[in-house]
């Protein structure tokens, strides 16, 4: 199936918002390639419409990409109460939704891992990709996939959970925009040391304490922190609970610490290409994708600096990142960036750079949906 020309529905877990992750980066790749294509933000949990309440609106980022913004005309708690009743409920609101599209959908693409919509409710017409790229964490993010025709993610453990599926199983890595592949030029280290972070920062499975530790044991480097730290600030989810605060309270009183906030992907790829040096640190075993993949990886490997991280399985056989051989803690980490806090020049070489780039270019959106649609053939 060609990727072109075609009407493609995304079903996102994630409003569009400032911060772009898989699902909305795919939206955009999508609408390059001549599709129309509609990404279907998820419904206000708060509000409940009294009347329809569905808006389309056209995205300012390409003439072919538009926002469904909507409420449900029911209570959207029913969700955690009684599965079924909200399930037959949302039947009807998708409907709504397709009626108001006004046009046949020939691709509904689900990155929906928290089955809020059933693929069924889309009619026979349209082709249903599953697209996870978190880690299924109950019996709802796998029944998410009934009605799939085939089944996408960013690591083999997430398709593994899967197999119960007879529908193809295919292996897509995170992709990356071209914004974030440097030109390739020989590294002169900057003075003092540039660290730069990535991410959501109201995310609990953030390893917190060593990620101070680094930070206070390295007092004259500067991190660089880009990020929602305000949930008014997000449109990737997160919370603000005590232990969160503490912890944005803490980064806020260090003086080698940069916070920036919540910027466009435009903007996140030009300050990276300042940088010395990447740093991920997660707790695997809190963490969301359970220390099988991460999203950043592909844009730090873009810029062609090092990446200090926790262990990540998906890179376990590469030499692209410096990590921790652990899956039960990051104690060594602070060690592991001193050591290549010690040794840049090397850790930067040219050649080094260079396979990074290489392979963050080898995996940009436009690479992965090449890669699909030889899959959909």
């Amino acid at each position: 199936m060609e990727l072109k020309g075609k009407t493609i529905l995304i079903l996102s877990p994630q409003v569009w918002g400032k911060m772009f992750i898989s699902k909305h980066h795919y939206a955009i790749e999508l609408a390059k390639r001549g599709n129309t294509v509609y990404f279907l933000n998820p419904p206000d949990q708060q509000k409940v419409a009294r009347k329809e309440s569905i808006e389309i609106k056209l995205s300012d980022i390409h003439p072919n990409l538009f926002l469904i913004e909507h409420e449900l005309f029911f209570p959207y708690v029913l969700k955690f109460k009684v599965m079924t009743i909200f399930h037959w409920l949302m039947r009807f609101h998708v409907q709504k939704l397709v009626k108001k599209v006004g046009r046949p959908i020939d691709i509904v693409w689900s990155f929906d891992i928290g089955n809020l919509y059933s693929l069924s409710f889309f009619g026979k017409s349209a082709y249903k990709i599953f697209h996870p790229v978190d880690e299924p964490l109950n019996k709802e993010a796998i029944r998410a996939a009934i009605g799939a025709a085939i089944i996408f993610s960013v690591t083999h453990e997430i398709l593994g959970k899967y197999k119960g599926y007879k529908v193809p199983r295919c292996l897509i890595n995170h992709g990356v925009t071209e914004d974030f592949i440097s030109p390739a030029s020989n590294y002169t280290p900057n003075s003092p040391l540039r660290v730069g972070y990535s991410g959501n920062l109201l995310r609990p499975d953030i390893d917190r304490d060593v990620f101070l530790q680094i930070i206070d044991e390295n007092p004259t480097a500067l991190f660089f922190i880009w990020g929602s730290y305000s949930p008014h600030d997000s449109n990737i989810g997160g919370g603000i609970d005590q232990p969160t605060k503490d912890f944005i309270d803490q980064l806020k009183r260090r003086d080698n610490v940069k916070l920036k906030g919540a910027v466009t992907s435009k903007e996140l790829a030009l300050g990276m290409r300042e940088m010395d040096v990447f740093l991920i640190c997660y707790d695997v075993q809190k963490d969301q994708s359970k220390g099988t993949n991460s999203h950043k990886v592909m844009e730090y490997l873009g810029t062609g600096k090092v990446i200090i991280s926790n262990n990540i399985t998906a890179y376990k056989d590469s030499d692209l990142l410096e990590m921790c051989v652990s899956r039960e803690h990051n104690k060594e980490l602070p060690a592991i960036f001193n050591k290549v806090k010690q040794s840049l020049i090397i850790y930067n070489a040219l050649p080094r750079m260079e396979r990074r780039r290489k392979t963050a270019a080898e995996n940009t959106y436009s690479k992965q949906v090449e890669r699909i649609e030889r899959f959909l053939n």
